[in-house]
């Protein structure tokens, strides 16, 4: 069975204050990106990697992986105005039914275990999605009003989201909604079941 992976790059900076996209600043002396890419390379380095970035940033990586001899291979697709339309794009470039995890750029700390658990879950279950329990107090927000969550039964989501190939492309079928905020969230509308694989906080986590 093919497998692909895409990763999704989208970031700005703006939200830590910096000028520099997240998935560019330095880790160990390295781009984050170049880490993330790594992880997945570690996992399965036959396995073809998609990485979707803004037009603007696409000569900056370039320039980056020359200046840190970055030598994994990749191939690099134009994102689009929401993360839907860059997830899309970038499910173009999959050229065989198989498997796919969509992952973010900014989370170059997944382990090897967990890609595998979410891509044997999604082989024998169509989706999965790894989450992590809420630590957090959590409320429930309307009008003036608000109201505590029994935080036990909440759990954040998180990536690499595996999906089988056919699946996925059926969900992108669907009109963009600013309800779809990831892609279980998508195949969901199409009566498929997403299945949870937990996993432990701490290092490993992401960024």
């Amino acid at each position: 069975m093919n497998n692909y992976t895409i990763i999704v790059a989208g970031g700005s900076g703006k939200r830590m204050g910096s000028p520099i996209p997240k998935q560019f600043m330095l880790l160990k002396g390295k781009p984050i990106l170049c880490w993330t890419i790594e992880a997945f390379h570690r996992y399965d380095p036959a396995m073809p990697i998609i990485v979707v970035l803004p037009e603007a940033q696409i000569t900056i990586w370039k320039t980056l992986c020359i200046g840190h001899n970055f030598l994994i291979e990749h191939e690099v697709v134009v994102g689009g105005e929401e993360r839907f339309h860059s997830v899309r794009n970038g499910l173009a470039s999959v050229k065989h039914e198989g498997l796919v995890a969509v992952h973010d750029g900014v989370r170059p700390l997944v382990s090897v275990e967990l890609i595998e658990r979410c891509f044997s879950a999604a082989e024998e279950f169509g989706a999965a999605i790894p989450v992590v329990p809420i630590s957090s107090s959590v409320r429930e927000v309307e009008g003036d009003t608000s109201k505590p969550l029994d935080r036990s039964r909440l759990r954040a989501v998180q990536t690499p989201q595996c999906f089988r190939v056919a699946l996925l492309r059926e969900a992108f079928e669907l009109p963009y909604e600013p309800a779809f905020t990831d892609e279980a969230t998508l195949v969901e509308r199409t009566g498929t079941k997403v299945r949870l694989r937990a996993r432990a906080r701490g290092p490993g986590s992401g960024a």
